[in-house]
């Protein structure tokens, strides 16, 4: 395998091995989507590019679009499957396909969370969800960013770079578990002492600050999932602000005046816009 399907390949054995449903809390996911509201999605058409196990989908129902449709290139469609099918919403559909070839008739609404910069050509997964998109609908994306995570890039990725070749259960178990109790600590203690008003100008200077803040309101297990998905991808990369100012400009079908890039917990970009 290579490319993307040797990344969608590892993800996929990690996904499955959780349990049904989502992974995340429907705070995370609406703080994850963010500016798009429910008003944006109610009885209109959606496509998510890389659905992984159908964390996000199942809160999207919750949504309530017209329809919805998954798309990924991994076996974690199958986990993606049985999620959807625990909800009560039936309007659905999951594709097992390479997002930067998929084509469609086009969608309201499309996103993609937390899948571009695992691509070995980020741009091409950018130009699926513009080309997927009807005219006047809307798009939005998350990245991790390079702005914010010098602690990751210099000490997280190049571990990543030797691990990801292991199982995913071992990478799971034995390298994110025993790394993900430090910073689970970590996390917690710096949310403890930024309850103290006096400490929060000095503890802003701390590495990851915003983001753990975020992070320590979810337990131990959460820690180690996000560790091992940082671990168990075959490439990673961290997206700066311009690159994706360069991007969006690139397209001619965007409305230049709806785009917003925005920073989310100081170490990721969200960004979206209106198509003409």
């Amino acid at each position: 395998m290579q490319g993307d399907q040797k990344t969608a390949e590892a993800f996929a054995k990690s996904w499955n091995s959780l349990p049904l449903g989502s992974v995340y809390t429907r705070e995370q996911f609406t703080d994850w989507l963010h500016p798009i509201t429910p008003a944006v999605v109610t009885g209109r058409t959606v496509l998510e590019l890389g659905c992984g196990n159908g964390s996000l989908l199942i809160h999207m129902a919750d949504w309530s679009p017209e329809s919805i449709e998954g798309v990924d290139l991994g076996e974690s469609v199958i986990s993606a499957t049985s999620t959807m099918r625990l909800g009560e919403y039936r309007n659905w559909k999951i594709t097992q396909a390479d997002l930067t070839t998929f084509k469609s008739d086009g969608f309201d609404f499309v996103y993609c969370i937390g899948v571009l910069h695992h691509l070995k050509y980020p741009k091409a997964g950018l130009d699926a969800v513009i080309n997927n998109v009807k005219g006047g609908g809307r798009f939005h994306c998350w990245v991790y960013a390079r702005e914010g995570n010098a602690f990751i890039i210099l000490l997280v990725d190049p571990l990543r770079k030797i691990v990801s070749r292991l199982p995913w259960w071992f990478i799971k178990y034995f390298v994110a578990t025993p790394l993900a109790l430090p910073y689970y600590c970590y996390a917690k203690g710096l949310s403890a002492v930024n309850k103290i008003k006096c400490f929060r100008r000095f503890l802003g200077k701390f590495p990851l600050y915003e983001y753990s803040l975020w992070i320590a309101r979810r337990d131990f297990f959460f820690f180690r999932h996000v560790a091992s998905d940082q671990l168990v991808s075959p490439q990673t990369r961290y997206i700066e602000r311009s690159t994706i100012e360069s991007w969006l400009n690139s397209y001619d079908q965007i409305d230049k005046g709806s785009i917003y890039i925005t920073m989310r917990n100081g170490n990721s970009w969200k960004f979206g816009a209106r198509l003409k």
